[in-house]
């Protein structure tokens, strides 16, 4: 998924969790309830995505 336009995806509850989204772009993707783990490469355009629960790489649920 390496610099993937996955702009307005319905990813809702997907498992990311691996994905490698280095400059994946998910502005307006729904994010809501999905799993993500997160490289020290990641960098993707999130703007105006819905990240309404969200599962965090730490297990915390974003608000």
């Amino acid at each position: 998924m390496l610099e993937a336009n996955l702009s307005h995806a319905n990813l809702q509850g997907a498992n990311l969790i691996g994905a490698d989204l280095s400059g994946a772009d998910l502005r307006g993707a729904d994010l809501r309830g999905a799993r993500v783990g997160v490289s020290d490469k990641l960098m993707v355009k999130l703007t105006g995505a819905n990240l309404a629960g969200l599962i965090m790489p730490d297990g915390s649920v974003h608000a």
